[in-house]
């Protein structure tokens, strides 16, 4: 964001409304209100304001004057075998049907707490569930996305449960910061990965994994 719009009420919107955030970055790469997403942003604070990392197919337009936009292409190039640091805020869910045959997603996190409760009669810590159940659930995505994470090398923190007030209904999502090392295997199904994201909710932020050489 451009230092002389930090006073401005979409500054205040930005930082303290998620659905505001999500209409800000999708005003820069709209085009039309029937448009389909074709963009992923992970959101950063640089030197105290909002800062956006975007993989989209086509370049920003800022049609409020509020933001300072640079852009270049995107093409990473990747190997099989090759070890990559990154890291990602992702939307730990998994989906499963109930007797009826009717889907349900559950967050990994709130789940591995009410199985211990019921098991154990106690919960483990939630840093440690945080740690076991985010890296679990990582890893299986890296099966079918192209990539194993490296064993003891990869921290799961900052989950946080999130309520989105939007038209039409409220959205309740919880996110998980990865940072660490991961091993590409597959680098098709990787790269798809990249362009497309990790998981679900991210049209709020999640799933873009953005990756440099370890």
């Amino acid at each position: 964001m451009r230092p002389d719009a930090a006073g401005d009420e979409v500054f205040r919107k930005c930082t303290d409304d998620i659905y505001a955030i999500h209409a800000q970055v999708w005003d820069l790469f709209a085009g039309t209100p029937a448009r389909n997403r074709d963009f992923l942003y992970r959101q950063e604070m640089g030197q105290g304001l909002p800062a956006f990392f975007c993989i989209s197919e086509r370049e920003p337009h800022d049609r409020q004057g509020i933001w300072a936009i640079e852009t270049k292409p995107y093409a990473p190039v990747v190997r099989s075998g090759q070890v990559l640091s990154f890291v990602l805020c992702a939307n730990p869910i998994r989906a499963k049907r109930d007797e009826n045959h009717r889907q349900h997603r559950h967050d990994v996190v709130m789940e591995a707490k009410t199985r211990g409760r019921e098991t154990m009669g106690e919960c483990p810590g939630t840093a440690d569930i945080v740690q076991e159940e985010g890296c679990c659930w990582l890893a299986q995505k890296g099966e079918a996305n192209g990539f194993s994470i490296c064993t003891g090398q990869v921290r799961a923190d900052g989950y946080r449960q999130l309520r989105i007030y939007k038209p039409g209904g409220d959205i309740r999502i919880s996110t998980l910061n990865f940072t660490g090392l991961l091993t590409v295997t597959a680098p098709g199904p990787f790269l798809h990965a990249l362009f497309t994201g990790i998981g679900p909710a991210k049209g709020f932020g999640c799933g873009m994994m953005m990756i440099r050489r370890a």
